[in-house]
């Protein structure tokens, strides 16, 4: 029993179990000598000769925080990314994170997590703020923004702390007040810009149909008016030619007709007229069509009815009036 006791001593201070998932340095008197990254059992020198210290190979994450970074444009945004990463098994690399964080995770968090923030400023002063932000997804170049932020970090963590950076993205991203005030007068001003071209192009298409119509509207007017005026020359014509009919027939009664139109023209109704009745056209009124054919036939004319005058003797001027 007491050489089995010794013999599990002695493995016990002399073997180191390699699990999945890490490394284990040797180191001998505080100096890394042996780095081993194969799972299984290995062999070392008993303390305190050798001793076993255990690297954490696994995928770790780190979040940065919300920085105030700005633009390309100079808007200031907040953005908050994370890291992915681990340390390679690597034997070289695991001995450069041994030495600059003594193998410890939590520093080496710290660490990372200063350099993804100066690595966002730099990152972000290369893109605008719609390449980060919109609503239109062609337009949206996030994937190159965290692609610029990873390799700006991988380059200067690996060579410092031998930590290989597997992703970065973006957590979060948001506006200040200032910034969102600026983005909300822009989008005024810029819609107000395409409002103003759509307006511009409305008074555009208004003003060519309405020359449109007024170039036609003229045509429409001009060809009106030359087929009212040549309908009214033909009517013009007809009606003179009815005219001369009706005076051919019968120039008495043509001559009392056309008496009365002149009459229908000036006379309405409530009006009062003080005229002589003996003269044209007036006195068709009291002799009518059979006194004017037979003081044509006689060559003399008749007093009007109701005048009080008697007709004038041989020789005496011819006259006379009444109301």
């Amino acid at each position: 029993m007491a050489l089995l006791l010794l013999i599990f001593a002695v493995l016990g201070a002399t073997t180191v179990p390699v699990r999945q998932g890490s490394a284990m340095v040797i180191t001998r008197f505080g100096d890394p000598r042996r780095v081993l990254v194969e799972p299984g059992l290995a062999f070392k020198w008993p303390a305190p000769f050798e001793r076993a210290v255990e690297v954490d190979l696994r995928l770790r994450t780190t979040s940065s925080g919300l920085h105030d970074v700005g633009t390309k444009e100079g808007l200031r945004i907040l953005v908050q990314s994370f890291a992915a990463w681990q340390v390679p098994a690597d034997v070289d690399q695991i001995r450069l994170f041994l030495r600059a964080v003594r193998n410890e995770p939590k520093t080496a968090a710290d660490q990372l997590r200063t350099f993804l923030g100066s690595t966002m400023e730099t990152a972000t002063a290369n893109f605008q703020l719609d390449d980060l932000i919109n609503t239109d997804a062609a337009k949206l170049r996030l994937s190159d923004y965290e692609a610029r932020m990873k390799e700006g970090l991988a380059q200067r963590v690996r060579s410092v702390y031998g930590i290989t950076v597997q992703q970065v993205g973006v957590e979060r991203l948001t506006l200040p007040t200032t910034t969102i005030d600026a983005t909300v007068e822009r989008m005024k001003m810029e819609r107000s810009t395409v409002a103003e071209e759509v307006q511009a192009r409305g008074r555009k298409a208004a003003g060519e149909i309405r020359a449109a119509a007024d170039t036609d509207a003229r045509l429409v007017r001009a060809k009106a008016n030359e087929e009212a005026a040549k309908i009214e020359a033909e009517g013009q014509t007809t009606a003179a030619k009815i005219y001369g009919d009706a005076y051919q027939a019968d120039p008495q009664l043509y001559e009392f007709l056309r008496s009365l139109e002149v009459l229908d023209q000036i006379i309405h109704d409530g009006t009062r007229l003080i005229l002589k009745t003996d003269a044209a056209p007036f006195r068709v009124l009291i002799e009518g069509p059979e006194s004017l054919r037979a003081m044509q036939e006689q060559g003399e004319k008749p007093p009007a009815e109701g005048s009080g005058e008697k007709p004038p003797a041989e020789g005496a001027p011819a006259g006379g009036g009444g109301s």
